[in-house]
């Protein structure tokens, strides 16, 4: 019997047996690459905390080894991520941000060192949909960025002053927002006071081996991973 290629029940079977190879090859494709492109978002997470101590310009093989060298613990407390560095002998927190911006999340890595005083030791922010040459510019500017080295963290009362302001009044602990992108900058301000505050409480709590950074710790402590050489 000759099939009818016109008929509409030919159409549809046709149609659902190509979904079907279409879907299966679409998934195939995926799990194939999956471990890949979990390794490649692992490394561009391991290259943010770099670029958050300084350390840019590396390639991947590089970035791994420097994150191995550098990071010595990591650690994670209500959803935010903390890692124990060290660089020429002193102890350097990196502590994980996370915020909105204007047309989405905002996100970063600021390294603190200094915890009687703390003051940041470097900054990397990075976006998901801010405007090219205006928001996004706290992920592509490394100038900007680097505004906020030395810059102090906390007042006497170990609340959050580091901030990013459209007139900076005291150049200690502020940073001139964005040209152009005064949302944008907004947002980076709040995720700063929001994801700062008690970071070296819970530091002491979680990296208890790294008395150095204690300051009046009361919070539960939580079993760090120490990172293997």
């Amino acid at each position: 019997m000759k099939l009818n290629t016109n008929s509409n029940t030919y159409i549809i079977i046709y149609s659902a047996i190509m979904v079907i190879i279409v879907a299966f090859l679409l998934a195939f494709v995926y799990q194939a690459l999956k471990p890949m492109q979990d390794a490649n978002v692992a490394l561009d997470i391991k290259k943010q905390i770099l670029y958050s101590l300084n350390i840019r310009g590396i390639d991947g093989q590089e970035a791994e080894a420097k994150y191995k060298e550098v990071v010595k613990a990591e650690a994670e407390k209500d959803g935010r991520k903390y890692y124990m560095c060290n660089i020429n002998g002193e102890d350097i927190l990196v502590v994980e941000t996370k915020g909105m911006g204007l047309w989405g999340g905002i996100s970063g890595y600021i390294s603190l060192h200094n915890p009687q005083q703390p003051t940041v030791y470097g900054a990397y922010f990075n976006h998901e949909s801010e405007t090219a040459g205006l928001g996004a510019e706290i992920k592509d500017s490394q100038e900007w960025q680097e505004m906020f080295i030395g810059k102090r963290v906390y007042n006497d009362q170990n609340e959050v002053v580091l901030s990013v302001v459209k007139k900076v009044e005291d150049p200690m602990t502020q940073v001139d927002c964005v040209t152009g992108a005064t949302l944008t900058s907004n947002g980076v301000d709040a995720m700063i006071k929001d994801c700062l505050k008690g970071v070296y409480t819970d530091a002491c709590a979680l990296f208890e081996n790294t008395q150095s950074q204690c300051i009046d710790a009361d919070s539960t402590a939580v079993e760090p991973k120490i990172m293997e050489d």
